[in-house]
């Protein structure tokens, strides 16, 4: 992985605190308007919250002389690389060019992902085996059902090389969480940063909520003017 822990306990548990929704406000604040990944949706229905550095797999168009069922043959195959080699805690992200004509894996790869402690799985491209996977608590994000093997649409070329996928770009390392409305990109070096200012985003629109709930006005409570937030400020600090 990329050198230096950006996701230790304390950042992991603020991501954890925090939606996707929220995270997506906080990049736009920082100017990031391209960071929700496209067309992708939970299969593992049953998983919980996905967090983990970005770990990437980059295909191409299959080739009819070069792409079929012996070339996962050996140990030397990008796409079985993948499995065995992306790290406990990390994310698999593979690039599919958003191609749905085959899965990017099915439920043997992915449970050997999950064996390995592997965060979850994300491709713009389709899975198999979706109904076994129902199962499954590992997040596993696609763009579809789609029963093809992927050789029939895919050819894996590299490891750990920035990838597009749902028309975001992802760099190893990237942080990737995924709730069930889908998956956020991170950019790295704003991690520590997003991780807080969404927590403390979720506490303030918690007691928002809670005010409408009581009969309150959104008009200066949802974006707060500065008299609720001296309310805000005084009873968090009184709770």
């Amino acid at each position: 992985m990329v050198d230096g822990e950006i996701l230790t306990s304390d950042v992991k548990a603020l991501f954890q605190a925090s939606t996707t929704a929220t995270v997506c406000t906080q990049l736009f604040k920082r100017g990031l308007r391209n960071q929700f990944i496209q067309g992708v949706n939970l299969v593992t229905p049953k998983a919980g919250m996905m967090i983990g550095e970005a770990f990437t797999l980059r295909n191409i168009p299959a080739r009819e002389d070069l792409d079929g069922p012996g070339m996962f043959d050996g140990n030397t195959h990008p796409q079985r690389r993948a499995i065995e080699d992306c790290p406990p805690g990390a994310v698999l992200a593979i690039d599919c060019r958003k191609d749905r004509r085959s899965g990017a894996l099915g439920d043997i790869l992915v449970t050997r992902l999950a064996d390995r402690g592997v965060a979850g799985v994300v491709t713009d491209g389709g899975m198999r085996d979706v109904v076994p996977m129902a199962d499954f608590t590992i997040p596993v994000y696609a763009a579809c059902p789609s029963p093809p093997a992927s050789f029939h649409v895919h050819h894996a070329v590299d490891l750990q090389v920035p990838i597009a996928c749902g028309d975001v770009a992802i760099f190893p390392g990237d942080i990737l969480m995924g709730d069930g409305e889908g998956v956020v990109v991170v950019p790295r070096h704003l991690a520590v940063d997003v991780a807080r200012d969404s927590a403390e985003q979720e506490r303030l629109e918690h007691w928002v909520l809670q005010e409408i709930k009581m009969g309150q006005s959104i008009f200066g409570l949802y974006p707060p003017n500065d008299d609720n937030k001296k309310r805000y400020e005084a009873e968090r600090h009184k709770g």
